[in-house]
C-alpha cells in the first residue's frame, strides 16, 4: 500500500549527514522503506565528497559533526540550491538551526523525533521547494514591475525608501502598502526587497488571513516545546525565520487585536518572546504590511490599533486601481505579456484595435492580476497574428459609448447573462446553462475574499486545494 510519504519520495536522493551510527541507520531504514534512494555519512568532510560526486534532492544534515558544522555546508555553497535541506539538531541547539534556516534551509527538526515527524517534515519542505522553484521562475521571466505615467509618483517613493535603507542598515523602518486586490503588492513588496540592502538576507510572506487566528501567534513568533497540547518541539516564527531580511504580512488587516499589540511590541522593541517561552529574543526584521482595506476605517471600526496604524505610516505606498490608469493600461499589457509568452514558450503578439477597445472598456475590478489573466487566456486559446479578447465580450468592453461595468470576463456571447445566476429570481435560459463556467465564477469569488490564497480559498469552499488547482488550469474546447 503507497503511503502520502512514500509518493513523495519514492525516486528521490537523499544525503543523510548523522554521526552516530544507531540513528543514522535508523534515518536510512526509514528513508528507504518511504522509496529514497539514500546515501549516508558520518562527516562534513564525507558530505562534500558526495555533493561533488551526485546531484540530491534532499539533504538530511546534524549541526554538530566531529569535523565540523552542517550548516558550513550551506554556509560555503557546497550544497547547490536544487537541494532542499532540512536540518537535525539536539534538543537545545535551536541555535544552529536557526541559522542553517537563515542560510536556506526549509525546515528543522528536534531529536529524538518520531519517523511520523520526519514524514511531515519532509512533505512539507517538499511544498516549500516546489515553491521557491516557482517563485524563482516566475521572477526570472518577470519583465519587472512596470510603473508608467500613473505610478511616477509611486516610483520616486520607493527610490527615497531605499535611499533610506542604504543609510539606516539595520532596523529598516517598516513600510505599508495599500490597494485593491489584484493591484500588485506583493510584487511591489519583492522589488522593494530585491533592490534594497537586504537582498541577500530571507524573504519570508505570510497571508494573515490565511492563519487561524489560534495559530497566528505561534506562526509569527514561534513556541516552545509543550507550549500548548499540540508543541512537541520547539519551533520558530516567521519573525526568526526573516531575520537579517524582510518578512511580508499580507491582508494585515485581519489580525486580531491581541496579535496587533505584540506586532507593535516587536515593530518598536525588535524583540519576540516565543509562545510558552520567558526570554526575549533580538531580531532585526524589515516589515512589509499589505491591505486591500482602508486601516483608517478600521480604526474607526475598533477592529485595527490606531497605534499600530501610526507605526506602520511612515512609509506608506498606495497604489490605485488599474481603472484609473486608463493611459498606462495598453503598456502594462504588453509588459506582462512578456512574461506570460516566456512562461508558455509562446510568441509574443500585437493587440488589434477591436482588442484595445475592449481592454479599454472594461472596469478590471480585479485589477493587475485580471489583466494578466485575460492576456493569458488569449495567448493561449486565440487564434490569428493580432488579439481580440473576444472573452471581454458583454463585459462592458467594446467601445468607448458602452461604460465599463464589473463584471467577470468570459461570460460574453453563448455565456451573456451569467453574472446574475446566483441572484434570486434567476431563470436559466432556454439556449442553456454554462455549468463549468458557474464553477469558475465561484472560485473566483473565493480567491477574490482569500487575497489570491488558494489555500484559503479551498477552505472557504470546502474543497482541495490541488481541487481549485485543476478546476483553474484552462481546458481546450471540445
Amino acid at each position: 500500500m503507497r503511503t502520502m510519504t512514500s509518493e513523495v519520495l519514492t525516486g528521490l536522493s537523499v544525503l543523510v549527514l548523522e554521526d552516530e551510527p544507531l540513528w543514522r541507520r535508523h534515518l536510512v531504514a526509514s528513508l528507504e522503506r518511504w522509496g529514497a534512494e539514500v546515501t549516508a555519512t558520518d562527516s562534513v568532510s564525507g558530505a562534500r565528497k558526495a555533493l561533488g560526486s551526485a546531484n540530491f534532492d534532499f539533504a538530511l544534515m546534524d549541526v554538530n559533526l566531529p569535523d565540523g558544522l552542517g550548516p558550513d555546508l550551506l554556509r560555503d555553497k557546497s550544497i547547490p540550491a536544487h537541494t532542499g535541506v532540512v536540518i537535525m539538531t539536539a534538543e537545545g541547539g535551536i541555535s544552529g538551526a536557526v541559522e542553517a534556516i537563515r542560510l536556506g534551509a526549509l525546515d528543522y527538526l528536534t531529536k529524538p523525533f518520531e519517523p511520523e515527524a520526519l514524514a511531515l517534515t519532509l512533505r512539507r519542505a517538499r511544498s516549500t521547494q516546489a515553491g521557491r522553484r516557482v517563485a524563482e521562475q516566475q521572477r526570472a521571466e518577470s519583465p519587472g514591475y512596470f510603473f508608467g505615467n500613473a505610478l511616477a509618483s509611486l516610483k520616486t517613493q520607493i527610490e527615497r525608501i531605499l535611499a533610506a535603507d542604504r543609510r539606516m542598515e539595520t532596523h529598516l523602518a517598516p513600510v505599508l502598502i495599500e490597494g485593491e486586490t489584484g493591484t500588485g503588492k506583493t510584487s511591489l513588496a519583492r522589488r522593494i526587497h530585491r533592490e534594497g540592502p537586504r537582498v541577500e538576507g530571507p524573504w519570508v510572506e505570510i497571508n494573515c488571513s490565511a492563519i487561524p487566528e489560534h495559530l497566528a501567534e505561534s506562526e509569527l513568533f514561534g513556541h516552545e516545546k509543550g507550549a500548548f497540547t499540540d508543541a512537541r518541539t520547539t519551533r520558530i516564527g516567521l519573525f526568526e525565520a526573516a531575520h537579517g531580511g524582510t518578512l511580508f504580512l499580507d491582508e494585515l488587516g485581519s489580525l486580531s487585536l491581541p496579535i496587533q499589540a505584540k506586532l507593535l511590541t516587536v515593530l518598536e522593541d525588535h524583540r519576540i518572546r516565543r509562545v510558552g517561552g520567558s526570554k526575549n529574543i533580538a531580531v532585526d526584521v524589515r516589515v512589509i504590511a499589505a491591505t486591500n482595506q482602508g486601516l483608517r476605517q478600521l480604526v474607526a471600526q475598533g477592529s485595527f490599533r490606531s497605534d499600530l496604524l501610526h507605526r506602520l505610516d511612515l512609509f506608506r505606498l498606495s497604489i490605485p486601481p488599474l481603472r484609473d490608469r486608463g493611459a498606462d493600461l495598453l503598456p502594462l499589457a504588453a509588459s506582462l505579456m512578456e512574461g506570460i509568452a516566456v512562461r508558455h514558450r509562446l510568441p509574443v503578439r500585437s493587440i488589434s484595435e477591436t482588442g484595445r477597445r475592449r481592454l479599454l472598456g472594461y472596469g478590471w475590478p480585479g485589477n493587475v492580476r485580471e489583466l494578466a489573466h485575460e492576456l493569458e487566456r488569449a495567448l493561449v486559446f486565440e487564434d490569428g497574428e493580432a488579439l481580440n479578447f473576444d472573452s471581454l465580450l458583454g463585459t462592458g468592453g467594446g467601445s468607448p459609448e458602452n461604460p465599463a461595468t464589473v463584471t467577470s470576463p468570459g461570460l460574453g456571447g453563448a455565456h451573456a447573462g451569467m453574472d446574475s445566476w446566483w441572484n434570486p429570481g434567476f431563470q436559466f435560459p432556454e439556449q442553456g446553462f454554462d455549468l463549468e463556467e458557474a464553477i469558475l465564477q465561484i472560485i473566483r469569488a473565493a480567491l477574490e475574499q482569500s487575497g489570491g490564497n488558494v489555500s484559503a480559498a479551498g477552505r472557504r469552499l470546502g474543497v482541495s486545494r490541488d481541487y481549485l488547482r485543476y478546476r483553474l488550469v484552462p481546458k481546450p474546447e471540445q
